[in-house]
């Protein structure tokens, strides 16, 4: 591969004899002594010199041009002649590099080579392979020394392996930024990253509830420092019947009112009304509320049996009846009876007690979802026993996809359960 070197910018510096070092890497000799390691190992020296390093990246092999886009000390002329390479690898050298040289670039170098390496940024930000700018976003998405035109550039990629990073860290975009990246209707990963971002003013908010995305909402909900209005926070509220994937993250709200704590306790389940109630910045009327509305919720639950009756016996029972299905499960799993929902999943998909009891027992959400699919059960189920039964943190919960939907593909669910010596 050769490339030309631009006009009147020829690197020169400090290091190697240039014609010394050229003549060890004469192309003829060097594949009769060194061959290309050598010249790579050249390429990777901190004492090289702009000339060598500049002569390999114009005539060196692949690995020995992706030696100099990684070495500190090429010349910025270098790396601008790099960023338009034909191997995406040294491309993607480049941009590591890049990234870690911009913090105090403008205070160090000249306004030339200041130059220089914004456009080797601004052409990297622009590179065809998703992976050199997804890589790129990565590096730089916490820098507050780039222009913000290249922040922008990345965050509006339509690949959000690219564009996440930038809009969840960039301490460059300002709300109006956010606001007309989310008004563009983004996927879902997208607004997502936004919503997580730290801290999310009360406007972005307003915008991302307005999404009705309902995982970007629920990331919102878990952000402690997202800042909801009130306002909104009743619309979620209002909303968050049908929808199950933010129960958990609404009654771990810290900054709900009264009136939204007693609404939310008129949603959930036993389990998370107690979780409300031991909130320490109740009244004493919402507190009884809440009791009034625990007891409720118990009294909905009939799982009860006479004291010989085994949890075999009991699932033997609700089986022959017909009653042994996804509305049984939920409810044993909001009353905490573990038995009844090791027992009943191993019935209704058709493994052993065993595997079941593994899966319960294994504290991780994506199997337990697993085998509640596999038993033909809805992602509703599997949300329950997540929060009641296992009481795993927020932020481990496996939330439903679009508030219904199982968040993971079939391949991935039969991935788990083979774990488990579970054919699906």
């Amino acid at each position: 591969m050769t490339q030309k070197t631009p006009p009147g910018t020829h690197p020169t510096g400090p290091g190697l004899d240039p014609r010394n070092a050229l003549d060890i890497l004469d192309i003829r000799s060097a594949q009769e002594r060194s061959g290309p390691q050598g010249a790579a190992t050249l390429a990777g020296r901190a004492d090289a010199g702009a000339d060598v390093l500049h002569y390999l990246a114009t005539h060196g092999a692949p690995a020995t041009r992706a030696a100099v886009a990684a070495n500190a000390g090429a010349p910025a002329v270098t790396n601008r002649l790099l960023a338009d390479d034909d191997d995406e690898d040294v491309r993607v050298e480049l941009a590591v590099k890049i990234a870690r040289l911009m913090p105090g670039l403008s205070q160090r170098e000249s306004s030339h080579i200041f130059a220089l390496t914004i456009e080797t940024l601004e052409c990297l930000a622009r590179d065809a392979a998703v992976r050199v700018r997804a890589i790129l976003a990565d590096q730089i998405k916490t820098l507050d020394c780039i222009p913000k035109d290249i922040a922008l550039t990345l965050a509006r990629d339509l690949n959000a392996i690219v564009a996440a990073p930038i809009l969840q860290y960039s301490p460059l975009l300002s709300d109006a930024d956010l606001i007309e990246i989310i008004a563009g209707g983004q996927v879902q990963e997208i607004l997502t990253a936004i919503a997580r971002r730290n801290p999310v003013s009360e406007a972005v908010g307003d915008r991302l509830v307005q999404s009705l995305d309902v995982p970007a909402i629920a990331a919102l909900l878990v952000n402690p420092d997202a800042r909801i209005r009130k306002e909104t926070m009743d619309r979620i509220v209002e909303q968050a019947e049908e929808i199950e994937a933010w129960h958990m993250p609404l009654a771990l709200r810290a900054d709900l009112s009264a009136r939204a704590i007693r609404r939310i306790g008129s949603l959930v389940g036993a389990g998370l009304i107690e979780r409300l109630a031991a909130r320490g910045d109740l009244s004493d009327a919402t507190r009884i509320h809440l009791s009034r509305e625990l007891r409720a919720r118990l009294a909905e639950v009939d799982l009860s049996t006479p004291d010989e009756m085994t949890a075999s016996d009991v699932i033997a029972v609700a089986a022959r009846e017909g009653r042994l299905n996804g509305q049984f499960v939920e409810q044993a799993a909001q009353a905490g009876r573990r038995e009844l929902v090791i027992l009943g999943l191993a019935q209704l998909a058709g493994v052993s007690e065993q595997a079941s009891r593994k899966i319960l027992s294994s504290g991780s959400a994506k199997p337990v979802v697993a085998l509640v699919w596999h038993a033909h059960l809805s992602m509703r189920v599997a949300f329950k026993i997540q929060t009641f039964l296992l009481k795993l943190p927020s932020h481990d919960v496996l939330p439903a996809r679009g508030g219904v939907g199982f968040p993971l593909t079939k391949e991935e669910m039969r991935w788990h359960l083979n774990y488990f010596n579970i054919n699906a």
